[in-house]
């Protein structure tokens, strides 16, 4: 027996076992090795196009909330613009309203100086009309009665009238 060259039964059988071998793998495990390894490359699509759906739906999310985060911003910008256009639209109305009031208070204050001046006036001419007959009362009496006093009379009058 030779290692190098076997001999034809051996071949022979050999042959017969394989091709026997592979006659029942192909009967028997062939479609389920097949299915198996279809199976297997269906899962794996399936699986890159699962994640390639998310992926996209990813993409699709962060488009959606860079959109509304625009959205929120131009809504707190507008809401900003109101908010100062109220503000100032307040602060323009309370100073025309303390406008209003200050030059009401002004035209009080001047109806009542100009009252209180010609009160004043009017007492003052009452005053003045009660000292002109007190002086004419006396002027006459003392020139009726002395020519000397009259003229001393007029001055004290005067004297008194110069230091009210």
């Amino acid at each position: 027996m030779d290692l190098i060259t076997p001999e034809f039964g051996l071949v022979f059988w050999t042959l017969i076992t394989f091709l026997v071998l592979l006659f029942i793998l192909r009967k028997f495990a062939w479609k389920p090795i097949l299915g198996a390894v279809s199976d297997r490359e269906e899962g794996i699509k399936d699986a890159l196009a699962s994640a390639e759906k998310a992926r996209q739906e990813m993409e699709n999310l962060t488009a959606d909330n860079e959109r509304i985060l625009q959205e929120a911003r131009a809504e707190r910008e507008a809401m900003l613009k109101d908010a100062r256009e109220l503000k100032n639209k307040i602060v323009a109305d309370a100073k025309e309203e303390a406008q209003t009031q200050a030059s009401k208070m002004i035209e009080q204050a001047q109806a009542a100086i100009e009252s209180e001046k010609k009160a004043a006036m009017a007492e003052l001419k009452s005053h003045v009309a009660g000292l002109s007959l007190d002086i004419a009362e006396k002027v006459v009496r003392d020139e009726l009665s002395n020519k000397d006093k009259q003229l001393k009379l007029v001055e004290d009058m005067l004297g008194e009238a110069t230091l009210n």
